[in-house]
């Protein structure tokens, strides 16, 4: 396991990567050493934009998308989805998100709406044996409550910002954690290596020293400098735990 994974980013987003511009990205990230990225969908029409990069450019068998509908899309269209054509590699990124519920016209409405939609993701996963990509802020509580009914689920929260307390319950379920460049500028409660993914987010969250420029998946190896660092250990070590940990969770043998 001697390469980086990027477990999420938004790559194939042309609303923030042009496509000549996105292609010179992977490929600086490939240069190095991120041999692989996962594009994450956050609706229908985006995830299938994934698919296609992927399918599109896939050089060195480099990029996997997932599909998912984000909590915050949950008023879009959609239909049950269509894997004939490539399978995605987990569905996501799906939650539950409560951050902005003081600025919509009825809060128990959206949290409703969101909580139907995060367990249709739920079956979706479910039905295909497919790893799961969390988003969850501001909304833990009902998140355990209705990933409980669904204790075989894997899964991996996404850019965690909660409490230490949370932090030991997301443990405690067997679920990997995201660590991207937030935490290289924060106090957030770091997991165990074991239980570590890294990830840019790109376009967002880009780490120190680059906070508030444009990220992309070239910056793995940074995040994994700062986590060598705050571990005590080598960026090898780092490297070699979290790579393994993707391959746990997502089974990229199977997919490949």
């Amino acid at each position: 396991m001697d390469y980086f994974i990027d477990s999420h980013c938004h790559m194939h987003d042309e609303e923030f990567f042009a496509p000549h511009v996105r292609d010179e990205l992977v490929q600086r990230a490939l240069d190095r050493n991120v041999k692989k990225m996962i594009l994450i969908g956050t609706d229908d029409e985006d995830s299938y934009d994934a698919r296609d990069f992927a399918l599109n450019y896939n050089k060195e068998n480099s990029l996997f998308w997932s599909y998912g509908i984000h909590p915050s899309e949950w008023e879009k269209d959609r239909n049950e989805p269509d894997f004939k054509i490539d399978m995605p590699i987990a569905i996501g990124e799906v939650g539950l998100d409560y951050h902005f519920l003081d600025e919509v016209d009825d809060a128990e409405v959206e949290i409703e709406e969101q909580k139907k939609l995060f367990e249709e993701m739920i079956n979706l996963a479910e039905k295909y044996d497919l790893p799961l990509i969390f988003h969850v802020r501001e909304a833990f509580d009902d998140f355990f409550e209705i990933i409980d009914k669904h204790p075989t689920v894997r899964g991996v929260v996404h850019s965690f910002t909660d409490s230490k307390k949370t932090l030991k319950k997301v443990l405690e379920r067997g679920f990997y954690v995201g660590v991207n460049g937030l935490a290289t500028y924060s106090t957030l409660p770091t997991p165990p290596l074991d239980r570590i993914l890294l990830e840019t987010d790109a376009p967002f969250l880009a780490p120190a020293p680059h906070r508030g420029e444009q990220n992309d998946s070239s910056y793995i190896p940074d995040i994994a400098n700062w986590l060598a660092g705050k571990l005590s250990i080598s960026v090898e070590d780092v490297m070699k735990q979290t790579t393994m940990n993707c391959y746990d969770l997502f089974r990229f043998d199977k997919k490949a």
